[in-house]
């Protein structure tokens, strides 16, 4: 399932687009076999991308925190979902915080270059 995930990813490069609903149908079948945290973190943003941002950030607030406390992709997950929400001040505080949890210089500067 994460390899159709991938798949459906790449397949961008030649159609231009995601399909967001198979994304997270592929998630809900790979919760079910293993409920990993980083497949918790994907389906939330699938929820937000097929329209659905709210029951992804109550996803993501339904974690435990000391599971998501340093979890990089959680924070910018959060962030990306708050920015759909408009709710900005939380945005830049979500990208702050994944932004302060990697050591990769690019990477930082593309998740702080995302604050509103």
């Amino acid at each position: 399932m994460e390899a159709a995930i991938q798949s459906i990813h790449a397949s961008r490069a030649r159609s231009g687009r995601i399909d967001w609903n198979e994304i997270l149908l592929l998630y809900e079948g790979l919760i079910r076999i293993t409920p990993g945290i980083g497949s918790l973190v994907g389906r939330a943003v699938a929820w937000a991308q097929t329209g659905q941002a709210l029951r992804g950030l109550a996803a993501l607030d339904a974690m435990p925190t000391e599971r998501v406390a340093s979890y990089q992709p959680y924070w910018a997950a959060r962030g990306h979902l708050l920015l759909l929400l408009d709710r900005n001040r939380e945005a830049s505080e979500a990208f702050m915080r994944a932004a302060s949890l990697t050591d990769d210089p690019a990477l930082r500067k593309h998740l702080l270059s995302k604050r509103p």
